[in-house]
């Protein structure tokens, strides 16, 4: 699976787990509005982006929520420290 596809696969999972839009996760996360519908429609991101996005998603994955498979889960700051 590729990056970008795990990435909206995620960003899925978590909208249907909060009932919020794309728009205001996309907010959360870039801190810009229209960052994952402009993925979703074919634009690139930076990897650094990518993995900055994944680890605020593993941070604030909702409680009693299922991480969505086949997506790796990125380790918490904490974990990665210790």
């Amino acid at each position: 699976m590729k990056i970008i596809d795990t990435l909206l696969l995620v960003s899925d999972a978590f909208c249907a787990s909060t009932g919020i839009a794309e728009a205001t996760l996309s907010s959360r996360v870039f801190n810009d509005g229209k960052r994952l519908a402009a993925v979703r429609a074919g634009k690139d991101i930076g990897a650094r982006r990518v993995e900055r996005a994944m680890r605020w998603f593993s941070e604030n994955w909702p409680e009693g929520a299922d991480w969505p498979l086949p997506a790796a889960r990125p380790a918490s700051v904490l974990e990665a420290a210790e």
